[in-house]
């Protein structure tokens, strides 16, 4: 039998917390829960967990702080933000910062249970799609490890984040083809962000500055003005 999911959560009101790792216990998750975002962090450099479910508003260190640390890390780890900030700048702001969800205060329990679900099936198929396509992908000098997900270009090794090397993966297997803001949302980050189409601007953005030789004027990842974004159409290969 496969072991529980491990999920951190990080949470200062005592009352939410309690909830949610009653909730989570019941759908059979392993919890484990820290009210201080400094402590927080200590705890995620010296664990290994399955998804962290993260306030923002915390005492010591805040959770978007947490968030682009956890961005920083060399493997991927779902995030999903829960926070009393309601407006669309900090949602936006989550989002950006590598989040894969967020909710507003006051939410649904089982909405909550029904992200989580989502994130583990959308983690468990993307999984099973990178066994079955293991070969690196080579574009426009490119060379994409999907299995170690790693990124390099002529040679030298590209740092990017998990969402950048996400978006740069979509676009590799499907050269040519015009995506909209919103389907790339949809493929890439996941159903629940419709509305923050913005956010995928600033995602290319950043990745033209790593893989463009000019991000002002792109000849990789191209817009298409009106209809949204491809890669440069080129006889992409998979190799052994």
């Amino acid at each position: 039998m496969a072991s529980a999911k491990k999920i951190f959560l990080v949470e200062d009101d005592s009352d939410i917390a309690a909830l949610l790792q009653l909730s989570l216990k019941d759908e059979g998750y392993e919890i484990i829960h820290e009210a201080n975002g400094a402590r927080a962090l200590e705890q995620l450099e010296k664990h290994v967990w399955d998804a962290v479910i993260l306030d923002l508003m915390l005492p010591g260190v805040d959770g978007l702080e947490i968030c682009r640390r956890i961005r920083q890390m060399s493997f991927y780890l779902p995030v999903i933000i829960i926070s009393a900030r309601t407006s669309e700048t900090h949602r936006v702001l989550g989002l950006e910062m590598g989040a894969d969800d967020y909710l507003a205060k006051p939410f649904s329990v089982l909405e909550l249970m029904a992200r989580v679900k989502a994130l583990f099936r959308r983690q468990a198929a993307m999984s099973q799609n990178l066994r079955m396509e293991s070969g690196i992908i080579s574009v426009h000098g490119v060379e994409i490890d999907p299995l170690a997900r790693e990124v390099s270009q002529h040679g030298k090794s590209l740092d990017l984040t998990p969402r950048e090397f996400d978006l740069l993966y979509f676009f590799a297997r499907h050269p040519g083809e015009v995506f909209s803001r919103q389907a790339l949302l949809d493929q890439v980050w996941g159903y629940q962000h419709e509305g923050y189409e913005h956010t995928v601007n600033s995602h290319i953005n950043r990745l033209r500055t790593k893989i463009e030789k000019d991000a002002a004027e792109p000849e990789i990842i191209l817009t298409v003005w009106g209809r949204g974004y491809k890669l440069a159409a080129v006889n992409a290969e998979h190799q052994p």
